[in-house]
């Protein structure tokens, strides 16, 4: 299997770096100009290359660029940067792409667990989704919290959004595409609820999903460490990452 990659950072290394059996990497799309290995800058050299699937690690405005194009080209699109489908014209047209071109659009697990139990929940119906995600000040340093609240002075817990999903991914597209990935497998962009908490009291990144319905209630709850490349990262983001584009090529496929 042939894979793309688009990113090189805090994800897109570690899943250059991974043992990857039956999956040759053949390029890798970035930003800036850079002479290492299987990286370019150019997107017109990195689509001339024929893909089974490319992995997008590089943020919201990566897929809009570049989804639909890596769909038409026939390969398999998965999408670390969920929060980027708050826009649904972009969903729509990536969709109808995919359904075009006989390839898939593909959201991995990626920074949250539990979607395969809220996905199999809404088979019955779901009556409410909460996803709350707590990191330390430094996390949301760059973003819109920085003008509710002093970050550097914090000694407290400070709820910095509280919410549909569709807007607080849209204001903060690095920290939440989780709290989007969890919207789609469920309920919606619209009626599922995130909470974001600036938290000076804890050095991991927090997150939380409870829902209730016809299936019954469950809450899961994650504590994980952060990325050293990114604090606006946890470091299970890029583990499961391998872990989705390995699943490409393997007999085995658990927790589908």
């Amino acid at each position: 299997m042939k894979l793309g990659l688009i990113g090189y950072g805090a994800i897109g290394k570690h899943v250059e770096a991974a043992s990857l059996d039956n999956i040759e990497l053949v390029s890798v799309l970035v930003k800036r100009p850079r002479k290492e290995g299987l990286l370019t800058h150019e997107p017109d050299r990195f689509f001339a290359h024929t893909f089974d699937a490319v992995a997008e690690c590089a943020g919201h405005e990566a897929v809009r660029a570049h989804g639909q194009r890596v769909l038409e080209g026939g390969a398999d699109f998965l999408v670390t940067s969920v929060g980027a489908f708050t826009d649904t014209a972009l969903f729509d047209r990536l969709l109808a792409a995919a359904k075009a071109s006989g390839k898939r659009l593909i959201l991995p697990s990626a920074g949250i667990g539990a979607l395969d139990i809220l996905s199999s929940a809404a088979v019955g119906g779901l009556d409410s989704v909460t996803v709350t995600v707590r990191k330390d000040p430094s996390a949301w340093k760059g973003t819109i919290a920085e003008t509710l609240v002093d970050l550097d002075s914090l000694t407290e817990p400070k709820v910095v959004f509280d919410g549909p999903v569709r807007e607080g991914a849209r204001l903060y597209p690095q920290n939440v595409n989780i709290s989007a990935a969890a919207a789609i497998a469920g309920l919606g962009l619209d009626k599922t609820r995130v909470v974001i908490v600036a938290d000076p009291t804890i050095t991991t990144h927090i997150v939380e999903l409870e829902a209730t319905g016809a299936f019954g209630h469950f809450t899961f709850r994650e504590d994980v460490a952060v990325s050293e490349e990114n604090r606006k990262t946890g470091k299970l983001v890029a583990m499961a990452m391998v872990k989705s584009v390995r699943q490409l090529a393997s007999p085995l496929i658990v927790a589908a």
